[in-house]
């Protein structure tokens, strides 16, 4: 069954730094586009980021404009995030999810905690 594994994720000062990555199970995810999501304790789970399948186009939520940074390397099936100027705000669950282009947001990974101290 195909399936997306987030790491990276941790615990970080304010105005630091993490990289997340998200690896694809199968070579097809090459074809989609790629995204983050998060959701903070008590809030509903939100767009971060998102990339067209050729790493050609990037979406950004406003919140996090400026400081991530969405990528991916096709030859090895995967995803990153890069997250700088890190806030307390930042502090969620982050999801990366896979959608084949024009239908929703069909594969999601289990999630990796992001904690940012002040």
């Amino acid at each position: 069954q195909a399936r997306l594994v987030e790491s990276g994720g941790g615990l970080v000062q304010a105005g630091g730094s993490l990289r997340l990555s998200c690896v694809a199970s199968e070579r097809t995810f090459s074809t989609y586009t790629m995204g983050w999501f998060r959701q903070a304790p008590g809030k509903e789970r939100e767009f971060a980021a998102s990339i067209s399948w050729d790493g050609g186009r990037a979406s950004y939520a406003d919140s996090v404009k400026g400081r991530f940074i969405i990528s991916r390397d096709n030859t090895k099936n995967t995803a990153y995030l890069q997250m700088n100027s890190l806030k307390p705000e930042d502090t969620a669950v982050y999801y990366c999810a896979a959608q084949i282009p024009g239908l929703k947001w069909n594969f999601w990974g289990q999630g990796t905690q992001v904690t940012v101290s002040s």
